[in-house]
């Protein structure tokens, strides 16, 4: 029985993770509330201290959620490339039209990056190990990977892919988003 019970715990607590990753990035750190996030993820407001001790470690469990999800995808458009090819996609499928529009399932350093200043230590804690890993994963496949100053060039690379993505979203002008993602892919990838 106690097993059977940790057991539902645990898929409860998941699928607070799950809506909460969702929440912060589609409302920002401020928007997502946890009575919102609690009927999201189909339980009772009431049940938040079961799994979390405040609303900041739920934050900071989701921010890391949020990241995990995001480079683990990153990880899975590099690796169905060629090897060559995998800096190329992994630019391409970050630059896209269609990460533009999912605000709520996708980066969530773009989605998120301006907040931070504002936010616990643990949720900064959080969301900085997920951005240190995101730029190892963009060193890891550049094409100068393992040459001297390739952890600059992935410092700069997501710098600049990030950025774009967050200008991309902010522009109300449809032409004017798809020519920074252009623009920026054919920087970074010289084709």
């Amino acid at each position: 029985m106690k097993k059977a019970q940790e057991s539902r715990k645990e898929a409860s607590h998941e699928r607070i993770l799950e809506a909460a990753a969702r929440a912060i990035r589609r409302s920002g750190y401020d928007g997502a509330g946890v009575a919102t996030i609690m009927n999201e993820a189909g339980l009772t407001h009431g049940g938040f201290y079961a799994h979390f001790d405040s609303r900041e470690a739920m934050l900071a469990e989701a921010a890391d959620r949020a990241g995990a999800e995001s480079l683990a995808a990153l990880e899975r458009f590099a690796a169905s490339a060629a090897p060559k090819e995998a800096f190329r996609t992994l630019m391409k499928t970050y630059l896209s039209k269609a990460h533009v529009a999912r605000t709520e399932t996708g980066c969530p350093v773009a989605a998120l990056g301006s907040e931070m200043p504002r936010q616990a230590p643990e949720v900064r804690r959080a969301a900085t190990r997920r951005i240190k890993e995101m730029i190892d994963l963009v060193g890891r496949h550049s094409p100068d990977w393992g040459q001297p100053g390739c952890h600059e060039h992935a410092l700069v690379t997501t710098a600049t892919m990030v950025g774009a993505l967050v200008l991309a979203r902010a522009v109300d002008d449809p032409k004017l988003s798809d020519s920074m993602l252009e623009a920026v892919l054919e920087n970074l990838t010289g084709a």
